[in-house]
């Protein structure tokens, strides 16, 4: 299907020469003089190389047919990353360079969101929140609990993450996945 460059965004998967990029980051760029362009950074989904591509903004680029689905995390194995479909319960494996950074935030039974082309895995989502405990941290400093400052603590997945002076080790808090920033305490 030909979409319009501009109307591309992060997450989608295009076709270009026969083969498949995943679109990590969509810029349309307006300059003050000349043509407006749609700056594009993607991942080839063959060999995980990055490229920069420029189109003009009115410029057709084909977008490849992704099939969308709730899928359940297993377990990690040598080969990579195991999810389960609960309708069909057909068993997918994700590579790791699919998963990449985000693979910290995989908890056993988190329902992601998975992109197949033709059956392949090509691209996750994760929830944008997780609930994590905090491993270890500094020790709150007297006086400190009134400014909004924050320590660097380390939680339970390993990540690095700064959060307020008065939550300690053994807190549970929620966490963002797109950069492992605080939210809130965990309500439950």
């Amino acid at each position: 299907m030909k979409v319009q460059a501009s109307s591309l965004r992060n997450g989608n998967v295009i076709e270009v020469d026969g083969k498949l990029y995943a679109v990590l980051r969509a810029e349309n760029i307006h300059p003050g003089k000349g043509t407006p362009v749609t700056q594009l950074d993607m991942r080839r989904i063959s060999d995980g190389v990055k490229v920069s591509e420029r189109y003009r903004t009115t410029e057709q680029v084909e977008r490849a047919f992704i099939d969308d689905h709730d899928y359940q995390y297993l377990y990690q194995d040598g080969d990579g990353y195991t999810f389960m479909n609960g309708e069909s319960f057909e068993q997918v494996t994700v590579p790791a360079d699919v998963i990449g950074d985000q693979a910290v935030y995989l908890a056993e039974n988190m329902t992601v969101r998975l992109s197949l082309h033709q059956g392949v895995p090509v691209a996750i989502e994760l929830p944008q929140r997780v609930v994590l405990e905090v491993a270890e941290t500094e020790p709150t400093v007297k006086g400190q609990t009134a400014s909004s400052s924050y320590k660097p603590a380390v939680l339970s997945n390993g990540v690095r993450s700064s959060v307020p002076a008065h939550v300690g080790p053994g807190t549970r808090i929620v966490v963002m996945t797109a950069d492992g920033s605080y939210v809130e305490r965990a309500k439950d």
